[in-house]
């Protein structure tokens, strides 16, 4: 495994495999790496010759006052894991690179973004749709791996990557969870014994959903306001939002049918947490 910090670099040696004909698949990760991501590298190093991951923490997704200074960091873990799971290079660049002076130039994608996280986070998808098409001009891949527990992303970057019409296909694995349900996540690390315990409630209310409409309930209002109780039973957890919408539009809808995406964010002390389902509704 290489392990490059110049763009230049970089670029080099995968020109030198693209004319050898080599597919790149490519996973963006702000490192501290966990089993979710690991699962994307091991599906890029399944699908392609080669992969690269980037660990990047990218401070223009973070508004003020979150956790951008106490975002957990352990890199050479994250080097012996990602080799492990099959990545052929890591690309770690730093701000300045990333970056320059009098940097003027974000990616907006309009509509997607004004939803679920975009309205509590305002500025969080323009800092993530930008060094996404940033990493994407920089590695070229064939195809990007991104994971369902960050719903809401990938389908924002699916939606930029046809609108620029850029030559790469966005590959959405599957949540990995604990065992006792809880989506796996960086930020997991930031919850205390007793907020961890109560965290498991995001799961059970999803699931809870899921068997309300297999029952044939319809009425997205009954199944929030449902949810909503059962989060609330927890005396950690302060719901930022508990939504079901379209899963094109991302759009609130009253009556369950077709694709939708049941989402929600809840924090648990201070650490905030997101999940969600994917349903298809006759």
């Amino acid at each position: 495994m290489q392990v490059c910090q110049e763009i230049k670099k970089l670029r080099n040696l995968l020109d030198q495999y693209r004319y050898d004909g080599k597919a790149i698949g490519f996973v963006p990760t702000m490192g501290y790496l966990h089993k979710g991501h690991l699962s994307l590298i091991e599906s890029s190093a399944k699908e392609n010759d080669i992969t690269v991951l980037s660990i990047y923490i990218n401070p223009t997704q973070f508004g003020p006052n979150e956790d951008l200074d106490q975002y957990p960091r352990d890199l050479e873990n994250d080097k012996k894991l990602a080799e492990e799971a099959g990545a052929d290079i890591i690309f770690i660049p730093d701000n300045e690179m990333m970056y320059k002076t009098h940097h003027a130039t974000f990616v907006n994608v309009n509509g997607l973004t004004n939803h679920l996280c975009g309205a509590s986070r305002p500025t969080h998808f323009e800092g993530v749709t930008t060094i996404v098409t940033k990493l994407f001009n920089i590695v070229q891949p064939n195809r990007a791996y991104f994971g369902q527990k960050d719903a809401q992303q990938a389908i924002v970057i699916k939606r930029m990557v046809e609108d620029l019409n850029m030559p790469l296909k966005v590959v959405v694995c599957p949540i990995v969870r604990e065992k006792d349900g809880l989506a796996m996540s960086s930020r997991n690390a930031y919850l205390s014994k007793e907020e961890r315990k109560q965290a498991t409630i995001l799961y059970k209310a999803l699931q809870e959903a899921k068997s309300r409409i297999e029952q044939g309930q319809r009425s997205a209002t009954e199944i929030r306001d449902l949810m909503e109780q059962m989060i609330q039973t927890q005396p950690a957890a302060t719901i930022d939002y508990v939504s079901i919408v379209s899963e094109k539009t991302l759009e609130d809808i009253d009556v369950l049918e077709g694709k939708i995406l049941i989402a929600l964010a809840v924090k648990m002390g201070k650490t905030r947490l997101i999940d969600n389902l994917r349903l298809e509704v006759n």
